[in-house]
């Protein structure tokens, strides 16, 4: 049996303590949870030490003021199927949103992103759990990846009390070890990625903040200003546009006047990389975290991806596209497709492997969702609303409510 989560932690080094004050106590039970998951193994990860040397194609990355990264990039038969693993439960997990949505179990807001699979489980898979990541509202498969657990992100989803902010944050406001959010305020994340870089830096560590954010955030005048301050402070700070094509339904080439968005830190190096190629994903991800680790500052990285759905659960998605594009993606582009088409003609695994990784993902999903459903929500009581206000041990005495009546004190 492989723990799909102790596997994919493997290759990263030990975490360190979290830095600020964002996560609570909850996250570290969510990924302890996460840890007791299992996938059967295909026959191949008996020959996990095996390695191959996959060559990228020559569209994979463009660059701006710097060298591209190696089109050779080695990785090992374990590697590439916890890719396609990780991969294919966040996909699971996304559809079972969809799915709780649609069935009014999820309310509010609810931004998907499957087709996008290949940008979070990436990028995981080239960093170490010393580095940061915060993103915008499209951040499940993002805190999955940093070690939360199914059945916690849909718990949040659904508001209850196991999930990863305690039912209390819903699908925009995600948070672990490592991960500070899922944020609701276009663009906002990024001086604040900027700020945990600085952190890295202050304190000495050998790390680096990936700050994402999506093509719609990218005019954002606070875009800018992040960019400035980590260039003036040298900061280990990887930005990174996740290009869907689509602000909410507007694209690309209609609201911005340079949609190159790795060439928008004009004097910051940026590189472009296929978004819809986990390998590529990695390999990027991991020239720009090499870049930030020499001292060279920080680094614009834009993903070129695609998301099947709407903006968010409320947008159909095909009032300001074609079926035929959406189509025309899925069959040609799609990153886990595109990942099995490699583990097959690899020798890596089997149609008939594949097809039970699928099966397996499926049912642990579906395990998942029935024990989230099942929990109860946060009892609605006054010490449940105030209990994350303060980091344990550093609470003020009294929090002020609207009126005198609603003042709560810690000490009781």
């Amino acid at each position: 049996m492989l723990r799909v989560s102790v596997s994919r932690l493997s290759l990263k080094q030990q975490t360190k303590p979290l830095l600020g004050s964002v996560a609570s106590a909850a996250t570290a039970k969510a990924a302890a949870a996460n840890t007791a998951v299992k996938l059967t193994s295909a026959r191949s990860l008996a020959t996990t030490a095996q390695s191959h040397t996959i060559t990228l194609p020559e569209h994979s990355f463009e660059t701006y003021k710097l060298d591209p990264p190696a089109s050779e990039v080695q990785l090992t038969n374990e590697e590439l199927l916890q890719m396609y693993k990780d991969m294919t439960i966040v996909r699971r997990l996304e559809m079972a949103a969809d799915a709780l949505y649609k069935a009014k179990k999820i309310r509010g807001f609810c931004h998907l992103s499957i087709g996008q699979e290949a940008v979070a489980v990436g990028i995981e898979h080239a960093i170490t759990k010393l580095d940061s990541v915060i993103t915008s509202y499209r951040c499940h498969g993002f805190v999955y990846m940093r070690g939360a657990s199914v059945k916690s992100i849909l718990g949040e989803l659904m508001g209850r009390r196991i999930g990863i902010s305690h039912g209390k944050g819903g699908s925009m406001h995600m948070f672990t070890k490592g991960f500070y959010g899922g944020n609701g305020i276009v663009g906002a994340q990024v001086p604040v990625g900027a700020g945990l870089a600085f952190a890295h830096k202050y304190r000495g560590e050998d790390a680096a903040t990936i700050t994402l954010y999506g093509d719609g955030a990218s005019n954002q005048g606070q875009v800018f200003e992040a960019f400035n301050m980590a260039k003036l402070w040298n900061l280990p700070c990887i930005f990174a546009c996740e290009n869907n094509k689509y602000g909410m339904g507007t694209s690309a080439a209609r609201s911005s006047a340079l949609t190159d968005y790795y060439k928008r830190g004009q004097y910051i190096p940026g590189l472009k990389i296929n978004g819809m190629d986990v390998v590529a994903v990695y390999q990027g991800t991991k020239f720009a975290k090499e870049w930030t680790s020499s001292g060279k500052g920080p680094i614009v990285l834009e993903f070129e991806t695609y998301r099947y759905g709407g903006h968010s659960m409320s947008d159909p998605g095909t009032t300001y596209r074609t079926r035929a594009e959406i189509q025309h993606m899925r069959s040609d582009s799609d990153p886990i497709s595109g990942l099995k088409n490699r583990l097959l003609s690899l020798n890596i695994s089997t149609e008939e492997e594949l097809k039970k990784v699928d099966k397996e993902a499926r049912a642990y999903v579906d395990k998942e969702v029935a024990e989230a459903e099942a929990a109860p929500p946060p009892e609605a009581e006054p010490k449940i609303l105030f209990e994350d206000v303060y980091v344990p041990g550093t609470e003020i005495p009294v929090l002020r409510g609207r009126i005198p009546q609603e003042n709560w004190s810690f000490t009781k």
